[in-house]
């Protein structure tokens, strides 16, 4: 399944057992030898929530969240049955998600997911800065700069605004801010133009993975910079190589909403 372009490989885990999802992550998510995926997802019971989830990255690497991913969750446990429920919660590493699904003739197409309130303190991002916050920063990685904001939705994120993201060296440069000593978590990186008060489009490279079609709390963090920094409205759509999420950071609850499309491309068995 994917959520604007971002792949994992989904397995039910009420009837499945894995015993080494690591192991498996890496084996699923080759794309030459195995299915292809940015990595593996796993929906299983939850003693608190409707439904609980377990991501690990294409190197095996364990995440807290993807928003993307919850997406894609709530499209499978609606459209095979196993809730009828249009208002899901879903536990996570990242915290509680709460999902609002959209189905069309039975089906789910779109999902509304409240990612929750942004964390912009430096250390429970974390990341290592002598103030304790890091927004519109100049960072020396040598031998580029770069002016970094600092934003955890669950996981780690460097916001970078600049030009000329489509023909970015984004794999050289995001290899190094993820593994930067200043991220003792690494980080997830995004690279973002500004089109408009209420469009940018992103590139985003993410810890783990490399670069993806599209990373949901990567879009929420690049909302919540942008209003920092004044550059984007609290309503605006990011777009990203695999396609458009629309993003609010409300100022009244302070938590950052994300809709955006649900694809399941296929099933089978490995």
């Amino acid at each position: 399944m994917h959520g604007a372009g971002n792949d994992y490989v989904y397995v039910n885990g009420f009837t499945e057992r894995v015993d080494d999802p690591a192991a498996v992550s890496i084996r699923v998510s080759d794309r030459h030898k195995g299915i292809g995926a940015d990595g593996l997802v796993l929906i299983l019971p939850s003693e608190t929530c409707d439904f609980r989830m377990r991501m690990f990255n294409a190197d095996g690497s364990e995440a807290q969240m993807c928003g993307n991913a919850t997406r894609c969750i709530a499209k499978y446990v609606y459209d095979r049955g196993l809730t009828e429920k249009t208002t899901v919660t879903l536990e996570t590493k990242g915290g509680v998600k709460t999902l609002q699904l959209y189905p069309v003739n039975g089906k789910v197409e779109r999902v509304t997911v409240d990612m929750g309130e942004p964390i912009i303190e430096a250390k429970k991002v974390p990341v290592k800065w002598s103030s304790d916050r890091l927004i519109d920063q100049t960072v020396d990685f040598q031998p580029e700069k770069y002016a970094v904001t600092a934003v955890s939705m669950g996981n780690p994120h460097a916001v970078i605004f600049t030009q000329g993201i489509s023909t970015m060296n984004i794999e050289t440069i995001g290899r190094k801010i993820e593994t930067h000593p200043m991220f003792p978590e690494k980080t997830n990186t995004e690279f973002v133009e500004i089109l408009s008060r209420t469009h940018a489009k992103m590139r985003v490279w993410e810890r783990g993975s490399g670069e993806t079609q599209a990373c949901g709390t990567g879009a929420c963090a690049t909302l919540v910079a942008a209003v920092l920094t004044n550059r984007l409205d609290r309503k605006a759509t990011i777009s990203l190589p695999g396609g458009d999420l629309e993003l609010e950071w409300n100022a009244e609850s302070n938590r950052v909403f994300m809709t955006g499309p649900a694809v399941e491309v296929f099933t089978g068995e490995f």
